[in-house]
């Protein structure tokens, strides 16, 4: 054999040694492969998550519903003023500034421990859930594990699958637990791998720890006390790593400084 003709065999095992990779836990588009999707997902997780978070796992099952707010997030393409509208920020303005004077207690403990003043907290917070009143009625497993499954992010979800069946073990997720349509939680919808990183203990449907969490969350990425929080402003980013739709940035800032400067 040639040298170039070796080089050309060594790639092409190197190729097929790759392809055989690829080959396990296939992605999918469709609900047909999922079944068996999950069994070699399983296979692959043993040692890395436990028998009792595999069993959870295998309880899940295809969410189409997870899909069709997949393939349909309409709002995020909105101009602002349409944004601020459908979400209801003058809404979300008049109660959070009457929550914040209500549970003043909680929100002043929080700017305290994160330098995190209510504003943005009770905008994420209504803009999220309404302040609690709608947090999903999807089965969190059963999301998260159809969109890693799903080829079109399933790399991202892949490691929010991981991230829940660590949190089945910690007692945070059961095979029964609700949520959103991708997999977040709780009263500001975390997923999984934020709940992990960011988590304060407990579970996120407890408003307290859900805002704490939050907190925590836009300090680590980089909030600083006391600084601005609009677009230029050195917390801007912070809420840019909270979600990537700059609609919704603003959205989080405008709402928040009503909220704040009150």
């Amino acid at each position: 054999m040639t040298k170039s003709g070796y080089g050309r065999a060594l790639i092409a095992a190197g190729l097929a040694v790759l392809a055989g990779g690829a080959q396990a836990a296939q992605c999918g588009n469709s609900a047909a492969g999922f079944e068996s999707w999950k069994q070699e997902f399983a296979d692959e997780a043993r040692g890395r998550a436990s028998p009792a978070a595999l069993q959870a796992l295998a309880g899940t099952s295809y969410s189409s519903a997870t899909i069709a707010a997949d393939r349909g997030q309409r709002s995020f393409k909105l101009s602002l003023d349409q944004f601020m509208a459908k979400r209801g920020a003058s809404a979300i303005i008049a109660r959070g500034r009457a929550m914040k004077r209500s549970q003043a207690a909680l929100f002043d403990s929080i700017e305290q421990r994160y330098g995190v003043p209510p504003g943005p907290l009770l905008a994420i917070w209504g803009m999220e859930t309404g302040f609690g009143a709608v947090k999903g009625n999807v089965n969190t497993l059963s999301a998260v594990a159809t969109l890693a499954y799903d080829c079109r992010r399933s790399a991202f979800f892949t490691d929010q699958l991981y991230a829940a069946l660590a949190l089945v073990d910690r007692g945070i997720l059961t095979a029964n637990t609700r949520g959103a349509a991708h997999g977040e939680v709780g009263h500001t919808q975390f997923l999984p791998k934020n709940v992990l990183n960011y988590g304060t203990g407990g579970s996120l449907d407890n408003a307290s720890v859900a805002l704490n969490s939050t907190a925590n969350f836009l300090k680590a990425h980089g909030w600083r006390a006391g600084a601005g929080y609009q677009p230029g402003e050195p917390n801007f980013g912070a809420i840019q790593g909270w979600n990537a739709a700059s609609v919704y940035q603003r959205a989080i800032a405008i709402i928040g400084a009503k909220i704040d400067g009150e």
